[in-house]
């Protein structure tokens, strides 16, 4: 039994705790969570700063590593992806031992589940290592050509089948994004997943020319597509933002998780959350500015009562995979975001969006959360100079 306390504690499903102690079994169960007041201090561990749930990291590329600083920042996003495929080459055991290593720097920095993009069996070995929690996105692509549907659903499928499951390891099978999938590949992957007990995530609104292909079918990825000898002659805009098309052909039944979100308006967020109480929203701030130099509007999710969350995206994209990085980012540059709402994004809301919530996202009694303790300073407020310590 550890009996773990600190100045702060923040429980995330409840008010926070000052003076807190959190008592763990031997297996890092919660036993309760108590006032100091009501304990010998000799039986505790009494740390300074404060203690939260583990993180969860619900956007990650694992499988991405060995690019770390191979790839350019401020390109935006089509040279960024074009960058990838033309570096992403590389032996086995390059890519084997930054997996190991990401993998490594997430558990230092307090990451206790991942929600992670695989498009191929990189990561699986790792990851049946049972490390950390994952939740495997097995992504799917055919560059909106409705003949390809089914070579390519067969494809990322058969990844699918060898992707971990079981012992903290969950899978699904998932869209892109809005202008990499079409009709028929969705109807494939919606109909191939459960039909409720899931998560499903795609990358969304990210980019300008994402709004410009499905406004008009203009903009960078008609030449995009045209510079891959891939043809658009099928595809017809909505004149609407491309949500709107991923709305129509995803399951409402099942967790969806909307990630990137940098351009996604007030109409976007109440389409979405009218047509399902089962959206969550994937915010990866320092993937954002290294790739398009600029956030979402955070306000927007705030006012619409979004249930925002956290991901580091990869180390392509990023220059580490800490989840403290990014809320300090959100702080920093959207600083009227209280340090207790970017704190629940980072760990209940995570936990909810993965389907983990019943062990990780909060310090209650039954729950196997893990716990980070965090400096703060004098206010309780998250610095530039904040750290993370695991200490379960």
């Amino acid at each position: 039994m550890r009996k773990i306390s600190a100045d702060l504690l923040f429980p995330i499903s409840s008010p926070p705790v000052a003076n807190g102690v959190v008592i763990f079994n031997d297996y890092g169960r919660i036993l309760a969570v108590e006032p100091r007041d009501r304990h010998d201090p000799s039986t505790l561990e009494i740390h300074r700063g404060a203690l939260t749930p583990g993180f969860v990291n619900t956007h990650c590329h694992l499988e991405l590593s060995h690019l770390k600083g191979k790839v350019p920042t401020g390109t935006s996003l089509i040279p960024f992806i074009t960058s990838v495929v033309r570096n992403r080459a590389a032996s086995a055991e390059v890519i084997q031992d930054a997996i190991a290593h990401a993998e490594a720097e997430m558990i230092a920095g307090g990451v206790v589940a991942v929600g992670d993009i695989s498009n191929v069996t990189d990561t699986f070995s790792q990851k049946k290592k049972g490390n950390l929690r994952y939740y495997t996105f097995v992504e799917m692509f055919d560059f909106l050509q409705e003949n390809n549907a089914e070579a390519a659903f067969a494809q990322y499928d058969a990844v699918f089948q060898q992707a971990p499951f079981g012992n903290g390891n969950t899978r699904s099978r998932c869209p892109h994004a809005p202008y990499s999938v079409s009709k028929n590949l969705f109807a494939r992957i919606k109909a191939a997943n459960p039909a409720a007990d899931a998560t499903v995530s795609i990358h969304n609104q990210e980019t300008q020319p994402e709004t410009d292909l499905f406004l008009q079918k203009s903009g960078a990825f008609v030449d995009f597509y045209k510079g891959f000898g891939v043809s658009l002659d099928a595809f017809e805009a909505m004149g609407r933002t491309s949500i709107y098309y991923a709305l129509a052909f995803m399951n409402p039944k099942v967790r969806t998780l909307f990630v990137h979100n940098t351009l996604t308006s007030a109409a976007d967020l109440a389409a979405a959350q009218a047509w399902s109480d089962r959206v969550y929203w994937a915010t990866c701030p320092n993937a954002n500015l290294y790739i398009e130099n600029r956030l979402p509007n955070y306000q927007l999710f705030m006012d619409a009562c979004a249930r925002l969350t956290i991901g580091t995206d990869s180390l392509t994209s990023n220059w580490s995979l800490s989840i403290l990085d990014e809320m300090k980012t959100i702080q920093k540059y959207q600083s009227y975001v209280p340090f207790e709402t970017v704190l629940r994004w980072a760990t209940l809301n995570g936990a909810e969006a993965l389907g983990m919530e019943k062990e990780l996202g909060s310090l209650e009694p039954g729950k196997t959360p893990g716990v980070n303790l965090l400096t703060l300073d004098l206010g309780g407020r998250l610095t530039e100079q904040s750290t993370v310590q695991k200490i379960i």
